[in-house]
């Protein structure tokens, strides 16, 4: 029998600076009113809608006139800081077109990296949803420096899908899909049409950065839907300027490169852990602890810990590795990493006679715990 079309209900559609400016130094508005076009259309069939922007900067670019300037941080801040209010009023005038009324929300990882910001950010997002307002969704580049960017706006797509518990990511880029090679320079590259594995040598498919007038590259987009795939979203890489090309995807139709969701959706702790912080640390488990953990749904316990690698503090985020070095886990620690170096490999009852105090008797709970 056929696989029966997953019915997708909330969406969250990335528009990247190429697809915004179709190549040029300048917004591209009549290509933007046809994608508004393509959203309110969704959007009267009941389904949810969140739009992740890039294009600030570029939009600031052209409000001053194309200056030169130099390439610094300041620069790019002063820049975001001049175009994020354009290219807002640039969204709202459209969305209006069809009735729609649209929300700002400008992010940086320091609101994904503190788990109250994290859930108020969420909160934010389910507020204009149930409304139907539709959160478009930017990184405040105004503010963010290297330390607190986020990266580039497909990691900030697939924050979007955890923030809202999406079931559809698409990222629209000025490329058909991923191919096998690059298709700029290699003729004989095919388009990938569905990936249910995302390893190194996919990865070394994807190349390096994009455009130059974005921060993305193919790279980042299969970071992206790694993510989000494994939060229950299905993810679709498509170019933004195939012919109603929202409405096809939705619909099932074989465009881009579809990366169906791994798993059902995770609870909001967990979807934090796995867009939150980075990890500070790297914990290594033998080969018992490494089953229990995948074939178990265990906790990780001291007595299966046989490295700790890092400066991390109870509460930080940290990868699991398996004996191999493979990354098997990412998961919030119960103790920091000079603790667990003194208890590593010995048994949960011996934890407070070791170290004078106890946390209990795990070194990551199953609930605090996502598989990669």
């Amino acid at each position: 029998m056929p696989e029966e079309r997953r019915t997708y209900e909330r969406i969250v559609v990335k528009v990247g600076t190429s697809v915004l400016t179709g190549g040029t130094p300048r917004l591209n508005r009549p290509h933007l009113v046809e994608l508004v076009r393509q959203c309110a259309a969704l959007h009267a069939e009941g389904r949810d809608l969140l739009v992740c922007t890039s294009g600030a900067i570029a939009a600031g670019r052209e409000r001053l006139g194309f200056p030169e300037l130099p390439a610094t941080i300041t620069t790019k801040q002063m820049l975001a800081a001049v175009g994020q209010s354009r290219l807002m009023l640039t969204w709202e005038r459209f969305f209006e077109i069809y009735g729609i009324h649209v929300g700002q929300i400008l992010l940086t990882r320091e609101d994904v990296e503190d788990r109250q910001r994290f859930l108020n950010a969420r909160d934010t997002v389910q507020a204009l949803l149930d409304r139907r307002i539709v959160p478009v969704i930017n990184e405040n580049d105004a503010v963010a420096n290297e330390e607190i960017r986020l990266g580039d706006n497909d990691t900030l797509s697939a924050l979007a899908a955890l923030l809202s518990e999406a079931d559809l990511l698409v990222l629209l880029t000025d490329q058909p899909g991923l191919f096998t090679a690059d298709p700029r320079s290699n003729p004989d590259a095919e388009l990938i049409p569905e990936v249910k594995t995302i390893d190194d040598t996919l990865r070394a498919l994807a190349g390096g950065s994009g455009t130059p007038l974005g921060t993305g590259g193919m790279a980042t987009k299969l970071e992206a839907a790694d993510v989000a795939r494994r939060a229950g979203a299905d993810v679709v890489i498509a170019a933004g300027h195939v012919p109603d090309v929202l409405h096809r995807i939705v619909e099932g139709e074989a465009v881009g490169t579809r990366f169906p969701a791994l798993e059902t959706p995770l609870d909001s702790r967990k979807r934090w852990i796995l867009a939150g912080p980075a990890p500070t640390g790297r914990i290594t488990v033998d080969a018992g602890a490494a089953r229990a953990l995948r074939e178990q749904g265990s906790s990780l316990l001291p007595a299966g810990i046989v490295a700790v690698e890092g400066a991390f503090e109870r509460g930080d985020s940290v990868v699991i590795r398996d004996s191999d070095g493979a990354d098997l886990a990412r998961g919030i620690v119960r103790y920091g990493a000079d603790a667990l170096a003194q208890i590593q490999g010995c048994h949960s009852s011996t934890i407070a006679e070791r170290l004078g105090y106890a946390y209990g008797p795990v070194a990551v709970h199953r609930d605090d715990l996502i598989l990669l």
